[in-house]
Parts: structure tokens; C-alpha cells; sequence
């Protein structure tokens, strides 16, 4: 029987007593930005949602990253969801808000729009499997919670399960070893001998911290990333008063650009401009701040080797021109290009720098050609080509993620036919525009692989693809559909058409969590759709025009419903 739609006051996801199997409409995994936004919009439609969360409150990866300097480096005021009553009544403090506020931000959502009672809490999914018979999901949490539904919404996040490597004598050392995605709040390195292990994004926030605590820290680097100035500020609530009338037009403008942010790249090449023409126009989208530098180049710079180099080469001046300390020069502002620029993420950073510059930070290179991490010890770590073992009391490992799939291959997740997930995906990634998968009837992601998302806003794709999810929900109910897959060569094609669009661009040359290819044993292959959000709903929605690319199986008895009420 189709999904009839109930009053929003009898929403309510508490399971009682006497139901030890609770049935809805839909069921949402993940309350973070992916999971508030689908909830909100498929009650609005008045569907009877329910959301099963790990953690035990709001925030997604901001419930769970609370390291030093955690802080998101997607600007206010695009960096939050766009509805008016959650926005109208919250004001931000800094351009780039830090871990607590956005939890304050997720806070201020539940209570405004009433989440709460929709979500199990402590409510880790560990198995989901379709009822070919009742075309329903059926789902089950390790604490005991199941629940049925004819519609699945998977919002378990892009960089969510750590990734840890597995180093000869980890069991060994006597001292704290901890990664940065399980930071315990509240724990100091004051007077301490850290090493922190990476030197990605969440490494550059966490040196900006400890570095001025710690009595030594050692930076343990393969490659370094190209940090750009963030160009933090503090927000007054008057200017966002002022400032919140133009929320509407910004965030459509942004909903219209290719990576959330209304800032159109330059349409002029590296090597068309004259020398001085070119430093003018560095200088001042560099002192812009944020990813301006990024997306307001030129628009040949991830194109062309030797424009790119151009962009590198002054992006190193700029380096250097605060970090002076010569061997720290060399390791993390190379003379040669370590890759190419853009290829990477490049994160944020306010005196990353100064930090680096101080006495009390090392900077150490682990390629195998260097001083590689051997294996752990007693008392700290041995490195290649060193005769002793380095004393530490503190490791720290800001060692990423299992991006992309990480969250999905670990709940239980099994298509049709009984096979998990990591099965289906052992070979590669194989999805339909980045939201649903051949053998998962009925099933989205959200925030997700093969879509636009890792070179994206995080808050104006999720809620591009929850609008693409709730669309294609209501329209299936209302046409009496019993269930939707893609077929695989809708699934080939996609993959084919992703792949196309970056073989003539710098983009595979480098090796990153964006090919997943941080993670041994894990298939290195391009997950981004690089054509920007704008050209992604235009072509998904094209493609939902019909229904080109899927299997949709008709529900005779909704069917009959619907032309009844006709």
C-alpha cells in the first residue's frame, strides 16, 4: 500500500512499547547537516521519517572532530542550511566558525524545528537489508532498536570513519596515542614531547594549536599542503541583522555556482596575462581570504602544467615570505612542485606558519627515501636511517579518513540479493549520479561518491541532493511506484562520463582521499564529479524526466489508490 501522508503533529519516532518493530515511511541514517536537512524537508511532505544516529546528539563530523582547532574552512554565511527559521534566529561569531559554535548551530536547529523526537540517539546501525516481499528496508541497531521502511536515505557522512595505519609495535608504546577524529576534550600536551603524524588539513589546525603548547612537537610529513590564508574575522550580531535581508539571493546564487560559493573564475588564462598584470591579480584574491585564491584563478591553472607551476611558484613566494626557517623551507615550500596545485585539498590557515617557525617544532620527512616510520616503541618511534628511537609522550594521529565509502561499507548494508555493500564495491565505486546504486531498491546517499561533493560547499550540495531525493520520493508515491533501482549501464555510463571529465585535467595525477587512495587495500579512482553542483542537478534532473536510467516497479494496489482518488 502506498504511503499516505499523516498530520505533522503525529510524527513521532519513539518507539513504544508493545512494537518492538517500528514501521515509517522513511528512515534517515546520520543527524548531521545531510540528516537535519532530509528530515526536515520529507516531514515538511509529510512523510513519517525516523532517523537513527551513533552519537548521542546532533552535529555529525562535528559532534565527533573536537581536536584542537577544529574548525570548518567553508565560510558563514554558506556554511549552514538554508532554512529561514533556523537562520533568522542564529548568528555566527567568526567567518569560519570552530567545532562548538557548530554544534550550538545544530542545537539551535533541533530546537527550532523539533528534531529530537524523530531521532534515536546512541542508535549505531549495524544491519540494513530489503524485503523483496514488503519492498521495505529493514533495519537494526546494535542496541537492539528495528525499524521498517519503503524509502532509505543514507546520510552517514564523506570523512567519518578514521583511518588508522597499522605500524609494527603500535601495542608496544606506554605512552597516549590517539587519532584526531577521537579527540578526547580536555586533554593537554602542555610541557609535553608530541608527534603528530600527517600533514593534511587537520593537521595544519591542530599545529596552530599544540605548537604554542607542547614543549616539543615534531611533525612527522610525506607531502605538505598548500595552505591558503584564511582571513578569520569576527561577526557582530548587528552585521548579520543587517546582512541576513540578502540570505535568499546568496544562497541561490550559490545553489547556482559550480562549487556553493557565488565566485566565478577568472575566464582568462595564466599565460595570457602580462607578469605584472598576473601579480596584481594574485595579490588581491589572495588577500581576499578563504578559497577565493582557488576559485577566482585563472582558468587554465588545473589545465596546463605550466600555468599551474606559475600559480605554485607564487604561491611559494607568499610562503616563505613567513616561514624563513631555511630546512623547514624546504620540506614544506619546496622548490619543486610537490603535485600540482589544486589537485589537493588546500586548507585554511591563520599562523600555521609563525607556528612552524618557532624553535620548539620539528619537521620531519617520512618518505621511504627519507626517514620512514619504521615501527613504534617503548617509548616512542624508530625512523629509517636514524640510529636511535624517537622519545615521545604524546602520538598524535591525523591520519584521515576511509573517505567516501567508509561509513557505508561498515553498517550491515547488504542489496537485494544478500551481498554487503563492500562486496558490490570491492572492484570500485559504482553508483547513478552519485545517489543511488543498482541492487539498492529504493536506497539514496546523500553527501556522497561520483557527485560533486568533496570540491563543493558541504551545506549547498547535500541540500541540492536532499531536494533530488525528496522530489524523486514524492513523485514515485504519487505515480503508485512500488520501488526504483538504476541499472547497471546506467551505473557504467555515469562512471564513464565522471571519468571523462578529468582525463584531460591535472586532477589524476595526484594521488589523495579524493581518489580514496589514502586507504592500502582500497581502490584508488576518481570520486568527483568536476562539472560543479549547478551542471550536477540540471543533469540529474534531466535525468529524472522519465525516469532515464532506472527500473521503477509499479505498486498495482497504490496505483489503484491513486486513480480511485482521481
Amino acid at each position: 500500500m502506498a504511503s499516505i501522508p499523516v498530520p505533522k503533529t503525529d510524527v513521532n519516532g519513539t518507539t513504544a512499547e508493545g512494537h518492538p518493530v517500528q514501521e515509517y515511511d522513511v528512515i534517515i541514517i546520520g543527524a548531521g547537516f545531510s540528516g537535519i536537512a532530509n528530515l526536515h524537508r520529507l516531514r515538511e511532505d509529510g512523510l513519517k521519517c525516523h532517523v537513527f544516529e551513533a552519537a548521542s546528539d546532533f552535529g555529525g563530523v562535528w559532534y565527533w572532530n573536537r581536536y584542537p582547532g577544529a574548525r570548518v574552512d567553508s565560510e558563514t554565511p554558506f556554511y549552514q542550511l538554508n532554512i529561514p527559521a533556523v537562520y533568522s534566529t542564529f548568528n555566527f561569531s567568526q567567518r569560519f566558525p570552530d567545532h562548538r559554535e557548530l554544534r550550538r548551530y545544530m542545537a539551535h536547529a533541533d530546537r527550532v524545528l523539533g528534531l529530537r523526537k524523530d531521532v534515536s540517539f546512541n542508535a549505531k546501525v549495524n544491519s540494513c537489508e530489503w524485503n523483496e516481499k514488503k519492498s521495505q528496508w529493514e533495519v537494526s541497531t546494535e542496541n537492539g532498536l528495528r525499524a521498517r521502511a519503503r524509502w532509505l536515505v543514507l546520510c552517514t557522512g564523506l570523512l567519518h570513519r578514521t583511518h588508522l595505519p597499522e605500524w609494527e609495535g603500535l601495542e608496544k608504546y606506554r605512552g597516549l596515542v590517539c587519532h584526531s577524529g577521537a579527540w578526547e576534550e580536555g586533554t593537554s600536551v602542555r610541557g609535553k614531547r608530541v608527534a603528530l603524524i600527517g600533514a593534511g588539513a587537520t593537521s595544519v589546525q591542530i599545529v596552530q594549536e599544540l605548537g604554542k603548547e607542547a614543549e616539543h612537537l615534531t611533525v612527522l610529513l610525506r607531502r605538505p599542503s598548500y595552505c591558503l590564508p584564511m582571513g578569520q574575522r569576527a561577526w557582530t550580531a548587528e552585521e548579520q541583522d543587517h546582512f541576513r535581508a540578502y540570505y535568499p539571493a546568496l544562497f541561490a546564487a550559490g545553489r547556482n555556482s559550480a562549487v556553493g560559493f557565488p565566485a566565478p573564475r577568472l575566464d582568462k588564462s595564466v599565460l595570457s596575462a602580462s607578469p605584472s598584470e598576473r601579480e596584481a591579480y594574485l595579490n588581491s584574491i589572495w588577500k581576499a581570504g578563504g578559497f577565493q585564491f582557488l576559485l577566482r584563478n585563472y582558468n587554465d591553472v588545473l589545465l596546463d602544467r605550466e600555468s599551474n607551476k606559475i600559480i605554485y611558484d607564487f604561491w611559494k613566494t607568499k610562503v616563505r615570505q613567513r616561514l624563513t626557517d631555511a630546512e623547514k623551507q624546504k620540506l614544506i615550500a619546496p622548490d619543486a612542485m610537490p603535485y600540482f596545485f589544486g589537485t589537493k585539498r588546500c586548507p585554511l590557515e591563520h599562523d600555521y606558519y609563525d607556528v612552524l617557525n618557532q624553535a620548539n617544532i620539528s619537521v620531519v620527512d617520512i618518505n621511504a627515501s627519507a626517514h620512514p616510520i619504521e615501527r613504534f616503541t617503548e617509548r616512542g618511534i624508530k625512523l629509517g636511517n636514524e640510529a636511535q628511537d624517537r622519545p615521545f609522550d604524546v602520538i598524535i594521529c591525523a591520519t584521515g579518513f576511509d573517505s567516501f565509502t567508509g561509513s557505508l561499507t561498515h553498517m550491515g548494508l547488504k542489496n537485494k540479493d544478500g551481498v554487503d555493500i563492500k562486496e558490490v564495491w570491492r572492484d570500485g565505486v559504482k553508483t547513478y549520479l552519485g545517489m543511488m546504486m543498482h541492487g539498492f531498491p529504493n536506497a539514496w546517499m546523500v553527501y556522497s561518491p561520483q557527485a560533486p561533493t568533496a570540491l563543493s560547499n558541504g551545506p549547498t550540495i547535500l541540500e541540492c541532493q536532499t531536494s533530488l531525493v525528496c522530489d524523486m520520493i514524492q513523485s514515485l508515491r504519487a505515480q503508485g511506484a512500488k520501488s526504483i533501482e538504476p541499472t547497471r549501464d546506467a551505473e557504467l555510463e555515469w562512471k564513464t562520463a565522471i571519468n571523462a571529465m578529468v582525463e584531460n585535467t591535472l586532477y589524476p595525477y595526484t594521488n589523495s582521499w579524493w581518489q580514496t587512495a589514502n586507504v592500502p587495500g582500497k581502490k584508488a579512482e576518481n570520486q568527483n564529479y568536476i562539472g560543479g553542483i549547478n551542471a550536477y542537478e540540471a543533469e540529474c534532473r534531466e535525468k529524472m524526466v522519465g525516469w532515464k536510467g532506472w527500473e521503477v516497479v509499479a505498486d498495482d494496489e497504490a496505483a489503484g489508490q491513486v486513480r480511485a482518488m482521481l
